[in-house]
């Protein structure tokens, strides 16, 4: 069991110190911004907690004081719940508001620090085992956990409640983001507050809890702490990330489209503006010329496609309608194709106008239907 606790508090830690890593990187260009020293200060308790936590888990005594980490891991850990909550604020609002909010909340801070520290020796807090803190009957020991979980389950409630009017009201893509992912990290915290006060109000009535339920909550623990992490360095990532995510789309798409346009190319080589490469440095002007040639192409087949042509037979009666239609579109162009070659124009011809069955009015739209045209054309070569 400890085992576990332990590396929670390990995966925790070290998640916080990438997320403190990360951000002060940035420290050359951003120190000078209140909500990126806040951020740091934020960050710095965060990895002084877990740090504890770990502390906590190797033995009774720190620097010569028994149950000191634990104690420190609960007072940091209260300072860095003040601290998400002020640079909550510094995210989403301004002026005397956010100013008055703020000192609201390290004011709070401060007292629940004092109160717990004084709870903490009151109730020989140094010389207990450690297990006591785990959930304890007598009364002092008893206040002074439940004070202390409730100092992690209300700040989790605001942060919850406030991220997503504060998400509707930015401009920020990557803000909004971040503020979603530190909702669902609060959220993971409030069920680990939760899991713990049901633990340590257990152990107190003198019931047995299983095992399952104290891995729960470190697991929990390290989840909302990773979401939180992930939150704080995300406005600056965030960014990246989309346009990583957006290329690596586009690069699938103009990967997915090469069967069907090669063909085409074969069959009408003046589509193609220049000669192909295989250079992806300008992958959004690639991508669209190669759906403007595939077009193209596709227009050069019409005197050849059937109209009849579309295998209702076989996987196609059981798709969508689509994909269906996708792969209605491949069989005719494969079908054109080979008419092309042979110099036979079917009877029931399409015409050489516009496409009067699929033509979407936007870029994003007209790869994806090209990606499942180009797919369905894909299966059916490989099928003969």
């Amino acid at each position: 069991m400890n085992t576990i606790r332990t590396l929670c508090f390990v995966i925790a830690a070290l998640s916080s110190y990438a997320a403190l890593v990360y951000r002060l990187c940035q420290g050359r260009r951003s120190w000078k911004d209140s909500s990126y020293r806040t951020l740091i200060t934020t960050l710095v308790f965060q990895c002084l907690t877990f740090t504890m936590g770990a502390v906590a888990m190797r033995g009774e005594s720190f620097l010569g004081v028994g149950n000191l980490a634990i104690l420190l891991m609960h007072l940091a850990a209260v300072a860095f719940c003040v601290s998400a909550q002020v640079i909550l604020l510094c995210w989403a609002a301004d002026g005397e508001e956010a100013a008055r909010k703020t000192r609201f909340w390290v004011v709070t801070g401060i007292t629940l620090d004092v109160v717990l520290t004084a709870l903490f020796f009151l109730a020989d807090g140094p010389r207990r085992c450690p297990s006591d803190f785990d959930g304890s009957g007598e009364p002092l020991l008893l206040t002074y956990l439940l004070a202390f979980i409730a100092s992690q389950a209300v700040p989790c409630v605001t942060v919850f409640r406030q991220c997503g009017p504060y998400a509707r009201m930015t401009d920020s893509a990557s803000l909004r983001q971040a503020l979603r992912m530190l909702s669902v990290g609060a959220m993971i915290l409030l069920l680990y507050s939760l899991v713990r006060v049901v633990n340590v109000l257990t152990i107190a009535a003198g019931t047995e809890i299983g095992t399952w339920k104290e891995a729960a909550a470190s697991v929990l623990n390290a989840l909302g702490i990773i979401a939180i992490s992930l939150s704080f360095t995300m406005p600056s990532w965030g960014p990246a990330a989309v346009r990583l995510v957006e290329w690596t789309r586009a690069y699938r798409s103009y990967r997915a489209l090469y069967p069907l346009w090669r063909d085409l190319y074969e069959s009408s080589p003046g589509i193609a503006l220049e000669p192909p490469g295989t250079s992806v440095s300008d992958l959004d002007y690639r991508l669209h010329r190669r759906v403007v040639e595939i077009r193209d192409g596709w227009r050069d087949l019409r005197p050849y496609i059937e109209r009849t042509t579309g295998g209702a037979g076989g996987p196609v009666r059981e798709m969508t309608d689509e994909y269906r239609q996708a792969f209605i579109e491949a069989a005719q162009i494969k079908q054109a194709l080979h008419a092309k070659r042979t110099g036979t124009i079917p009877r029931d011809n399409k015409d050489d106008g516009d496409f009067d069955d699929r033509d979407t009015d936007n870029f994003t739209a007209e790869v994806a239907w090209l990606t499942k045209v180009g797919a369905a054309y894909s299966k059916l070569r490989r099928a003969g």
